[in-house]
């Protein structure tokens, strides 16, 4: 049988005392600008090894990208401390031609769905291509000036979110035009959480490209590996892609973002609450876009109980036209709660229940979030949570089994 490391054609850069699969802490000195410290106590204090992106471990990947010309696939996120990568690469002398934005667009600014338009970055003067809207893929005349494609964005973990998709298009281009693609690897948030139903392949879209869980407890780069292994591309194809692993990371932790990773993910809580409350979007019940605390509020007009309330309004930068926009709704603030569960479907039955809608509690957008159209069947004929649960079991078994093939990190110290 050939190596995972073969059979999903990705080879990691790594240096030779940095293992992909993961590090284990080390003791280091207090002061960072030597090697040798003449405090006897801070010697003797152990320090956890700090984690390092991908992007940071910038000698493992600038010598593989002298005298190439390179595509960026970046965003607000991707940064070396407050530093942007883009910056960083210029000032070594890298050969930037291209940079291709994301939904939320390059400095993630953007609505959530809001088009996006070819630019040229103020700052730099580079031509800026869309990847949201009509041109998901890089198409040959895009990338005719590029050599290898560089990807760097903070994804969240989770299938909805479109970065992940982003990634799967860009590896398919670099497949079909025999280009390599250079992945800067960073920590996935949520990394120790697999959960919710499995993508059914005729629900296929850009919210959901391939058969995993709704959470599916893999960094980008862990990703890649599986797309590539299971052969997900078009046709069956595999990209060439590099990775630079995380250094001292595993999937136990939960990582705190430095830069919100796009306009309605604000802070920690948003993220955590995310995977389950993102499904409100198919449904009649906001989200809390349209407030200064977007996926950690919900509520609707409806809802019975009215002791916690919002309106939401246009912000710009966030949601200009939000459900309810002007609408007392009235709901949960969950903005400082403690998860019980770190899924959970409690919230999404009771209002379902409360708005007494039925059918029209739903949007055509709910299946798509889902990745099945079993969830809102059974919502609808009453099973309890612990059932719905219980019949994404066998999916759930037989993808975390598949996953293990991918892996970069441990999943815990």
């Amino acid at each position: 049988m050939l190596s995972t490391f073969l059979r999903s054609a990705v080879l990691c850069i790594t240096l030779a005392a940095c293992k992909p699969s993961g590090v284990a802490p080390v003791t280091t000195n207090l002061t960072a600008t030597s090697s040798i410290t003449s405090n006897a106590s801070a010697q003797s204090t152990p320090q956890v090894a700090p984690l390092l992106t991908g992007a940071e471990q910038t000698e493992l990947y600038i010598p593989y990208l002298q005298g190439k010309r390179v595509g960026m696939v970046v965003n607000q996120t991707s940064t070396i401390g407050k530093t942007h990568l883009v910056d960083t690469l210029l000032s070594r002398g890298i050969k930037i031609t291209m940079i291709f934005a994301p939904e939320h667009g390059f400095r993630g600014d953007a609505d959530a769905g809001a088009h996006i338009s070819n630019s040229v970055d103020s700052k730099t003067g580079l031509p800026i291509l869309s990847l949201y809207g009509k041109n998901k893929k890089p198409s040959p005349e895009m990338m005719k000036d590029v050599d290898v494609m560089l990807f760097d964005i903070q994804d969240v973990g989770v299938r909805f979110y479109t970065y992940s998709s982003t990634m799967h298009y860009v590896m398919e281009a670099c497949a079909e035009q025999n280009k390599p693609m250079l992945l800067l690897d960073r920590p996935n948030p949520i990394g120790y959480l697999i959960d919710g139903p499995m993508l059914e392949p005729e629900l296929k879209s850009f919210v959901g490209m391939n058969t995993i869980p709704i959470a599916h407890g893999l960094t980008l780069g862990e990703y890649a590996k599986m797309i590539n292994g299971e052969k997900w591309l078009n046709n069956g194809v595999q990209a060439e892609v590099k990775i630079i692993p995380v250094k001292n990371y595993d999937h136990s932790m939960f990582y705190s973002l430095p830069i919100k990773p796009s306009p309605n993910l604000p802070n920690d809580q948003s993220i955590k609450l995310y995977p389950f409350l993102c499904l409100f979007e198919g449904t009649t019940v906001s989200q809390g876009r349209g407030t200064l605390m977007p996926f950690q509020v919900i509520g609707a007009p409806y809802y019975p109980d009215k002791s916690f309330s919002f309106t939401p309004k246009p912000i710009p930068g966030m949601s200009m036209d939000p459900p309810y926009k002007g609408q007392v709704c009235y709901g949960h603030d969950l903005r400082n709660i403690e998860l019980e569960e770190p899924f959970t479907l409690k919230y999404l039955l009771e209002y379902y229940k409360a708005s007494g809608q039925g059918e029209k509690f739903f949007n055509n957008f709910f299946k798509s979030l889902a990745g099945t159209d079993k969830l809102q069947k059974q919502v609808m004929a009453g099973m309890t949570e612990k059932e719905i649960v219980a019949s994404w079991q066998p999916g759930l078994n037989a993808y975390k089994k598949m996953r293990q093939q991918y892996l970069l990190y441990p999943e815990s110290k």
